[in-house]
C-alpha cells in the first residue's frame, strides 16, 4: 500500500491509498466510501482486488478522518464539495495516470451519490453500487424513519448550531461531520427529492448523462435501505443506468451479519467474488 496526498482545485490536501497488484490485469478500481466511513473500512477488500490482478485507491472525503483539519468548526465541506472537488480531484489523477486501464467505481451509500457531481464520471465502463438510495424519510422502514426525523430533523440543526459541527459519532452515524455535510444527509433524509435536490444545487448536474452498467448490490438486513429508495435514486437520479440488482441475504454472510457497513468485513470477504464477478 503507498500512501498519497492529492491536493484538489483548491489546494485541500486529501489522504488516498493505492494498493497496487504484483501482476496487473489493466484494471483499476477506485472506492467511494460512505458518509462518515475511514477509508481504513475498505482495506482488506481493497488488498483482496490488489491480490486479484486490480490496482485500487481508497481516500478520505475532505472532513473525514485523515483528510480531516485539526478544528472541524466552520469548517467548508459538504457532499456537493466532495462530489465536485473531491472525487473530481481522484479521476483527474486516474486519468493521468492510468490512460490504457480500463476504469470501474465502487459507490458505497454516498459514494454512488456524488458520481452525478463530476463529469468524469463518464470514465468508468460500470459501476458498482453497494448500500446506496434516496433516503427520503418516506422510503425508510417506519422505525428507522422515526429515528431519523428526530435525529437529522431535531439532534442534527441543535448540536450543530452549539458545536459548529455534527458529532455523528455520538449518535452511531460514524465520523463526526463538518455542518456542510451534515444539512447535505439532512437535506437527503428530509427533502422528498433526496439525492435529485442535491443535484439541483451543483452548479453541473450530469447524472443523466452516465448511460454505463450498474451492478447495485444491497443486503438483505441493511436497515436503511429499502427497495423503494433504490428504485427512487435510480429512476430519478439515474434513469439512463443499466441496472442490475443483487440482493445479499443473510444467510450468505459467515456471520449472518452484512448491515450498511459489513460487507467490506473481513469475516465476509467469502462476499467479495460477488464484485470480483462483476469487473
Amino acid at each position: 500500500m503507498k500512501e498519497l496526498t492529492l491536493k484538489t482545485s483548491d489546494n485541500f490536501p486529501l489522504s488516498v491509498k493505492l494498493f497496487e497488484p504484483e501482476i496487473s490485469n489493466g484494471k483499476v478500481l477506485l472506492i467511494n466510501s460512505a458518509t462518515g466511513v475511514k477509508q481504513q473500512v475498505y482495506f482488506s477488500f481493497a488488498k483482496y482486488l490488489a491480490e486479484n490482478g486490480y490496482t485500487v485507491l481508497t481516500y478520505d472525503y475532505r472532513g473525514i478522518n485523515e483528510s480531516k483539519p485539526q478544528n472541524l468548526k466552520g469548517f467548508n465541506a459538504s457532499m456537493r464539495i466532495w462530489g465536485t472537488k473531491g472525487y473530481k480531484t481522484l479521476t483527474n489523477f486516474i486519468k493521468q495516470n492510468y490512460q490504457d486501464y480500463r476504469k470501474f467505481c465502487l459507490g458505497h451509500s454516498v459514494g454512488a451519490l456524488i458520481l452525478g457531481m463530476n463529469e468524469d464520471s463518464i470514465i468508468f465502463e460500470k459501476f458498482i453500487f453497494v448500500g446506496t438510495q434516496d433516503a427520503y424519510i418516506g422510503n425508510l422502514p417506519w422505525k428507522v424513519a422515526v429515528t431519523a426525523f428526530f435525529g437529522f430533523g431535531v439532534a442534527l440543526p441543535a448540536t450543530t448550531k452549539l458545536l459548529g459541527y455534527f458529532p455523528a459519532h455520538f449518535f452511531g452515524l460514524g465520523e463526526s461531520l463538518p455542518k456542510g455535510v451534515a444539512y447535505d444527509w439532512r437535506t437527503l433524509i428530509l427533502n422528498k427529492k433526496s439525492t435529485s435536490r442535491l443535484f439541483e444545487k451543483i452548479e453541473n448536474d450530469y447524472s443523466k448523462t452516465l448511460t454505463q452498467e450498474a451492478f447495485i448490490i444491497h443486503a438483505e438486513d441493511d436497515p436503511w435501505v429499502t427497495k423503494k429508495g433504490m428504485e427512487s435514486l435510480m429512476n430519478k437520479g439515474y434513469p439512463n443506468l443499466k441496472k442490475t440488482y443483487r440482493e445479499v441475504k443473510v444467510s450468505e454472510s459467515p456471520k449472518r451479519e452484512i448491515g450498511h457497513i459489513n460487507f467490506f468485513r473481513s469475516f465476509n470477504k467469502i462476499l467479495w467474488n460477488i464484485v470480483l464477478d462483476e469487473l
